[in-house]
């Protein structure tokens, strides 16, 4: 058994695993003796989304946190996502396969410069994306997703003045798509500003009659070639709805595993990056692993924990979005 030092510094429990295991099974097994719980984002490896009791994007991932009777929460995911399940479930236990799975969209914006920024605008009301850190949730109004970024700003008066953060990229295309001046933040997501716009012209040149489907945290330059844009979510009903046969999907490409099972008579192409890789994974997200799963439910470790005076102050932007989300039938 690893130390809490140990697993501290790696971020995982490092244990050897007979090889002979079946973990799927395994994992099945510990489930039902901890009366846990494992959810997991598109953009995990296929065989974590296999075993996985609820599949989904960060909205859905955060309905199933707050509803869940499980006793402990397995969250395949990123860091800030397990902050989310044990801020709208704090007397859960919850845990992380791999606890430096982080984000670089989360990193993009320190609490601490938020807080100065949001200080310059004393009249708006703050809305973050809900890729950020417990402390930035803490800071804000008003917590949203992609898949309701939308409806919510649009939910509240003309005339209220909105900070938008952390993400610019999702920022500016709620703005478009609302006709709202928001002040954004200046971050972004390292996987979704990377796609080239002069590969996917030529990959469109290559496959005529795909579409391009496009998650809102990429540029502009991406978004303006896209035939839809959406979430994970909002992709994959999109690919799944319509008669066309091929698509190149411009966003996470773990997200090509559910899309594929949903849909094995369709073609999906993940949009190349401005790279030398083939398609583009996110090293946050791929950093949890089957075996890493499956040694952090046998030994509940690693705990994602959250101070009780963050809990307190950032449930309440959460519970503003699932309410909001509830009412407009999200």
């Amino acid at each position: 058994m690893n130390t809490f030092e140990e697993i501290n510094l790696k971020g995982y429990v490092d244990e050897e695993i007979d090889p002979t295991l079946d973990l799927f099974v395994e994992i099945e097994k510990l489930k039902k003796q901890k009366n846990a719980v494992i959810l997991a984002h598109y953009y995990q490896d296929g065989d974590i989304q296999d075993i996985a009791d609820y599949i989904g994007d960060s909205l859905g991932l955060s309905q199933q946190a707050a509803k869940t009777d499980a006793d402990i929460i397995v969250f395949a995911g990123v860091h800030f996502m397990a902050e989310t399940a044990k801020i709208l479930s704090p007397t859960k236990k919850v845990l992380l396969p791999d606890a430096k799975a982080g984000c670089s969209l989360a990193d993009s914006c320190p609490p601490y410069l938020f807080k100065k920024f949001k200080e310059n605008y004393p009249d708006h009301l703050v809305i973050t994306y809900v890729n950020c850190t417990a402390e930035l949730k803490a800071l804000s109004d008003i917590v949203c997703t992609s898949s309701n970024a939308v409806q919510i700003v649009e939910s509240l008066p003309k005339d209220q003045k909105i900070i938008f953060g952390p993400d610019k990229n999702l920022g500016a295309w709620v703005a478009k798509k609302t006709g709202r001046d928001l002040v954004l933040w200046n971050g972004a997501c390292m996987v979704h500003e990377i796609f080239s716009r002069e590969k996917i012209t030529k990959l469109k040149e290559r496959h005529p009659g795909a579409k391009l489907l496009a998650h809102p945290e990429c540029e502009d330059v991406i978004l303006e070639m896209a035939d839809y844009i959406g979430s994970t979510t909002g992709i994959l009903k999109y690919a799944g709805s319509h008669q066309d046969k091929e698509f190149i999907v411009a966003t996470e490409a773990g997200i090509l595993h559910q899309m594929q099972k949903e849909n094995p008579d369709k073609i999906f192409i993940p949009a190349p990056p401005n790279n030398n890789c083939a398609c583009n994974d996110c090293p946050h997200m791929k950093r949890n692993t089957l075996e890493k799963l499956y040694l952090c439910l046998k030994n509940e470790m690693p705990e994602i924990t959250v101070p009780e005076h963050i809990i307190e102050k950032a449930v309440k932007p959460i519970e503003r979005m699932l309410e909001i989300s509830a009412q407009l039938g999200l």
